[in-house]
């Protein structure tokens, strides 16, 4: 069980249609692949996914720090010694995607050494998540037309809508437009990905009281900390810290502070340990969570369905587990699929996934 390797693989599959939000948009998955190897032939995976204006790691960036500083460091250690794996790890500012991943390809390997499912080795609390489809940037046609199509497809009911454009009624108007087509029973909420500045943020949540929205994600920067004080306090939709609390010490600056009311868990920034860490923290002080995605491929959606159904908290709200279904491919051999609305948790051993050699083959860019 001991670390004797660790990948870190570049690849790039494009996505059929970008993906546009308020802090960038994306055409290509960028991503790492990142393999555990150990002595008795196990090989756990993880998927890194770069996001460069949010927290400032770059493909290249992630090869570099897991090839130079964390495989030498893990190398050695038994696949048990987590926590001496998290703090070699922690000892590197940052680089919070290319740790997520390395963390995530080791519980992997556990759970395919010991025979059993990630899911279970977390809690086992479910099997499966409810489904929450993120809708970009796009003219209102467009935005309600991509709703209709994953809700008539996958029997998706809850939608996460990009928000945080200028002028304010852009964006209630595009709210506007999808619940007067998706009508009473389908569950919306906004996510600003830092957008607007507080007062704009109040106008819009005003201008759309009546849309009965359950969440509002990151509608301003965190360095606005008097404002989205302010914020939080006036309004009566939940706000959730997303990348402004994507450590412990962050989650609790953000909840004790009165900046949000909730928080969004992505184990593609803080892998399954940590996320742990966060998802106890906020159980403790009462704050409810959201699975959030990351624009993450299949492998990555697979770690979030897998840490999400695993505990009774993180799973009782539909995880944002369905952005794959814009990318152009993956490399799992066998796809991940959404019907009547859920995405259930792979049984097999470890995550449940393999790559297929020939697509890692095909779209790997360090060959």
């Amino acid at each position: 069980m001991k670390i004797v390797r660790v990948e870190a693989i570049p690849f790039a599959i494009p996505y059929r249609k970008p993906l546009r939000f308020a802090s960038g948009e994306v055409h290509v998955a960028d991503h790492v692949l990142v393999r555990v190897h150990t002595d008795d032939g196990v090989v756990g995976i993880a998927e890194a996914p770069p996001r460069p204006y949010t927290y400032g790691e770059t493909q290249a960036s992630i090869v570099a720090v897991v090839e130079q500083l964390f495989a030498p460091a893990l190398t050695g250690l038994t696949l048990l010694e987590r926590e001496t794996a998290r703090a070699r790890t922690e000892r590197t500012v940052g680089n919070p995607a290319a740790k997520a991943a390395v963390d995530m390809a080791v519980w992997d390997a556990l759970g395919r050494t010991l025979d059993l499912p990630v899911t279970q080795l977390l809690g086992g609390w479910t099997d499966r998540m409810r489904v929450s489809h993120m809708v970009g940037f796009a003219p209102d046609a467009e935005m309600v037309a991509e709703a209709e199509r994953v809700r008539d497809r996958h029997g998706i009911t809850t939608f996460k809508v990009k928000v945080g454009r200028r002028p304010v009624d852009l964006d209630v108007g595009a709210c506007r437009a999808l619940r007067a087509a998706l009508g009473p029973g389908v569950e919306l909420y906004v996510d600003g990905n830092r957008g607007w500045t507080p007062s704009e943020a109040a106008r819009a949540l005003q201008a759309m009281a009546d849309l009965d929205l359950t969440l509002a994600e990151e509608l301003c920067p965190a360095d606005d900390v008097l404002g989205r004080r302010w914020l939080t306090a006036r309004t009566a939709v939940p706000t959730v810290a997303d990348e402004s609390a994507t450590t412990p010490g962050e989650v609790t600056r953000e909840l004790l502070g009165g900046s949000a009311t909730a928080i969004s868990i992505k184990t593609a920034r803080s892998g399954f340990s940590t996320s742990q860490r966060i998802l106890h923290q906020c159980e403790g002080l009462g704050a409810e969570v959201v699975m959030g995605n990351q624009i993450d491929g299949q492998l990555g959606t697979a770690c979030t369905v897998a840490f999400g159904a695993a505990h009774r908290s993180s799973s009782r709200r539909a995880g944002e587990l369905s952005n794959f279904l814009d990318m152009s491919d993956d490399l799992l051999t066998e796809p991940l699929g959404i019907s009547g609305g859920e995405l259930v948790v792979r049984p097999g051993p470890g995550i449940g996934v393999e790559i297929d050699p020939d697509k890692l083959a095909r779209y790997r860019q360090d060959r």
